[in-house]
């Protein structure tokens, strides 16, 4: 990139990670022109615009994209802004992929594409009632207790009430908690009965952040979708955010004993970055092969339409509720609803209805069979043969938090792949090509590529050494890396391209931001800069705590950081909150708040507390 360039600055990082530079600047002048010819954007004339743009193009007819716009816009005289526009054509986009059967990309890279990538053919206009009411069911079983939202639960289904409800703000941060506590301090939650917008905004942009921080992809949802509560994107984020609580354990660190679906030959590594929908369908046709089920279950819709799946499953699982007449029965209704039967002896009828069966529900039938492994997972209590998580090491534990954050960070930018782990999804060097087009657009010469799955080793090797030729222009320190050291999976060197990664990244975004206020481009910014900034804007504060590097052990108490996020924006602080640091209860304690409250403010963070605690060098 030459040292000119300009680019197109949106202000959801997140969003602008959707398009390269060269897209954004062919949208923008779209856009432009017809705000210049027409002199408003409006539902009346960016159709004719929309129709021409690719994806769309011959697929979709004018009339079709009037009639999908209008329902976000009811008003045809309503001015529509441009991150709105690239919102709008990216829902379009999912809608078409949607109308198609894809929902994935036309490549053969589906293997790795989690449930929470494929969920943006969730974000559809579309509203499916079965899900709706399931989630709301949901809601008011995990929420109906809290202290805060119990006047208004439980919500009728039927109706509106959880749209107007969640444009507070508070519910989907309470939900967030449920799915993965600790996520959110409650402290940094503006919980008055009467919210004013700008206390709204905060909670939004806060439970954007923090779904971002969990895993959820939320490219195309904006603060202003939650205020108006539209239906299709609000769905779509609670399906995310639900299906990430039912499928927390699916994994071998929370439950090891899904050794036992996997042979002894098996790469350990290949294992532990299964996506946790995968790993529950491995779960599910381990016991019914068990049970002597003949087929092998890929889906959660069309595999398991007939029912027979389930009922050798619950066979195999809950014997004692499982009589033969299930199986004996040839009507598949009258199957499913016996089903249901016995799943409820076992608590698991929460999700779904008989016709959620039959129909094929892929979203209802993945909960339901998630919930079957929460509540009889049929696995050994046998420890002897799990021993994957008992002796880890403190640099164990340190590349764990490490890989949980570039993992999250790596999904925030949008990239077509999903991260499931980090360590073992780099290694064919296709996900680092990604994100190195992302934060570098352009730098990647697709033609020297090889997309997943890939079969010949050296195909995977020619994929990372682009990576470490691209890294070198970029100019990181690459002393010690070569690209068959991503192959192997060297976690450490991994982990040190990836911090160079995110740190081009974040100094690029400031750089352009730079650039947008002052309008001049000027020298790049550097790690002295940011700590300069960083201290006179606290000293001009009226505050007196300062920062002598980015290693400086005294920030472990959080006081500098919350005197920082105060002086950028003081009423996002409560000081009555706020410890004196000096305990490690109370170091923890600041430290969880200060990352709630930087994402209040609008900061994408994927650290944890104890990174700012122990001061590790990617806070």
């Amino acid at each position: 990139m030459s040292a000119g360039f300009v680019g197109v600055v949106v202000s959801d990082p997140s969003l602008q990670g959707q398009f390269t530079q060269v897209e954004l600047r062919s949208l923008k002048a779209k856009f432009v022109s017809l705000k210049r010819d027409s002199g408003h954007v409006t539902t009346k004339n960016l159709p004719g615009l929309m129709k021409k743009l690719r994806g769309l193009n011959e697929v979709v007819s004018e009339e079709e994209i009037a009639a999908f716009l209008s329902e976000s816009y009811p008003d045809s005289d309503q001015e529509i802004e441009f991150e709105s526009f690239l919102r709008e054509y990216l829902n379009l986009q999912a809608r078409v992929s949607a109308k198609e059967g894809g929902g994935g990309s036309a490549g053969g890279g589906g293997g790795k594409t989690s449930f929470l990538k494929s969920s943006i053919t969730t974000l559809l206009h579309n509203i499916n009632q079965a899900e709706k009411s399931s989630y709301v069911a949901h809601i008011n079983t995990y929420l109906r207790y809290d202290p805060f939202l119990k006047k208004y639960l439980p919500i009728d289904p039927a109706g509106n009430q959880l749209f107007d409800l969640i444009r507070d703000g508070v519910l989907l941060c309470k939900l967030i908690n449920v799915a993965v506590p600790g996520t959110i301090d409650e402290r940094a939650i503006n919980k008055k009965r009467v919210l004013n917008p700008w206390q709204r905004n905060e909670n939004h942009t806060l439970c954007l952040n923090s779904a971002k921080a969990i895993g959820c992809t939320v490219v195309n949802i904006g603060t202003q979708d939650l205020v108006e509560g539209r239906p299709h994107l609000v769905l779509g984020l609670i399906s995310q955010i639900i299906k990430i609580q039912l499928l927390a354990d699916l994994n071998l660190k929370k439950t090891p004993q899904l050794v036992e679906l996997f042979d002894d030959s098996k790469d350990i590594d290949e294992v532990l970055s299964l996506s946790p929908e995968k790993m529950l369908l491995r779960w599910m046709n381990h016991h019914l092969k068990k049970a002597g089920y003949k087929k092998t279950v890929n889906n959660f819709s069309s595999d398991v339409k007939d029912g027979e799946a389930y009922a050798y499953l619950l066979k195999a699982l809950a014997p004692e509720h499982s009589p033969e007449t299930t199986l004996d029965t040839k009507d598949p209704d009258e199957r499913a609803k016996l089903i249901l039967e016995q799943a409820e002896k076992l608590d698991c009828k929460r999700y779904l209805t008989p016709t959620d069966i039959t129909e094929g529900s892929a979203n209802l039938n993945l909960a339901f069979v998630a919930q079957i492994f929460q509540h009889r997972n049929g696995l050994t209590s046998d420890t002897k043969q799990v021993t994957l998580t008992q002796t880890a090491t403190r640099d164990d534990v340190l590349l764990s938090r490490e890989e949980r954050a570039f993992r999250m960070w790596i999904n925030s930018l949008g990239v077509e792949s999903y991260v499931n782990n980090v360590f073992e999804d780099v290694r064919n060097g296709w996900v680092l090509l990604e994100v190195l087009d992302k934060v570098s657009p352009g730098s990647v010469n697709w033609k020297l590529a090889t997309k997943p799955p890939i079969k010949m080793p050296f195909r995977k090797l020619e994929n990372c050494n682009q990576v470490i030729k691209i890294g070198k222009q970029l100019k990181f320190s690459l002393v010690n890396l070569a690209g068959n050291d991503i192959v192997q999976g060297n976690k450490k060197l991994i982990v040190a391209l990836l911090w160079q990664l995110m740190r081009f990244n974040i100094l690029q975004l400031l750089n352009k931001l730079r650039f947008h206020s002052q309008g001049s481009q000027g020298k790049e910014i550097t790690d002295a800069d940011i700590l300069n900034w960083a201290n006179s804007k606290v000293k001009a504060s009226g505050r007196t705590s300062r920062m002598e590097s980015f290693k400086d052990k005294s920030l472990s108490n959080g006081l500098f950081f919350l005197e920082l996020l105060s002086a950028v924006q003081p009423r996002v602080v409560n000081w009555k909150v706020v410890t004196k640091g000096e305990a490690d209860e109370d170091k923890k304690l600041n430290a969880t708040y200060i990352i709630s409250v930087a994402r209040k403010l609008g900061c994408s963070v994927f650290l944890l507390p104890e990174d700012i605690i122990e001061v590790n060098r990617y806070c």
